[in-house]
């Protein structure tokens, strides 16, 4: 007995459902495990810390500037709302723990002429580099292998990751940060 062309393509149907949302489920699990607030500890490298980034306002940002104190590196773009919806809290929280030790900065993976209109109209505290298309291949290589934004990545004062965030923050993980990282 032969099953009819209408069962063989429901149940080809059905399986390949099944492996789509196995993927799916895979790829997320992946995401989650590794980029949700799980640190690692590891200690980045010297050509990490030897990136330099050109300033909206002209000028440079040199990350080997910033070691030594608890540094959270935000990547965003303009294009990206979560990104967007993010920065006026993040701004708050460089503006309340910059004085206590914490270094802030945002890497725009976009455009420099988007990025510099978008801070003329929602400017912020913290500095802020042009990271262009080389940021993709660093959030990558930072452990956000699918390069989604937006991308947070925290550091202690000794330059070791102390933990990582794919999407957009929350207060609660600002607050466990500082928390964690300042009063130890």
């Amino acid at each position: 007995m032969t099953s009819s062309p209408t069962r063989r393509g429901m149940l080809y149907g059905g399986v390949a459902a099944v492996a789509a949302a196995a993927g799916v489920g895979g790829a997320w699990w992946r995401e989650r495990s590794a980029g949700s607030n799980a640190g690692g500890g590891e200690q980045l490298d010297a050509a990490f810390w030897a990136q330099k980034f050109e300033r909206p306002e002209g000028g440079e940002l040199a990350l080997s500037s910033l070691r030594g104190k608890p540094l959270l590196l935000n990547f965003w773009a303009t294009w990206c709302p979560p990104c967007v919806e993010e920065m006026p809290m993040i701004d708050a929280f460089f503006r309340q723990n910059g004085g206590n030790g914490w270094q802030v900065v945002g890497l725009a993976i976009d455009q420099p002429s988007a990025v510099r209109k978008f801070l003329q109209r929602t400017p912020v505290t913290y500095p802020t580099g042009l990271a262009g298309l080389q940021g993709t291949e660093l959030v990558k290589n930072l452990g956000n292998t699918g390069g989604g934004l937006p991308f947070t990545l925290v550091l202690n004062g000794n330059g070791s990751v102390a933990a990582r965030k794919m999407g957009k923050l929350e207060s609660a993980d600002l607050e466990t940060w500082r928390r964690e990282l300042v009063h130890g």
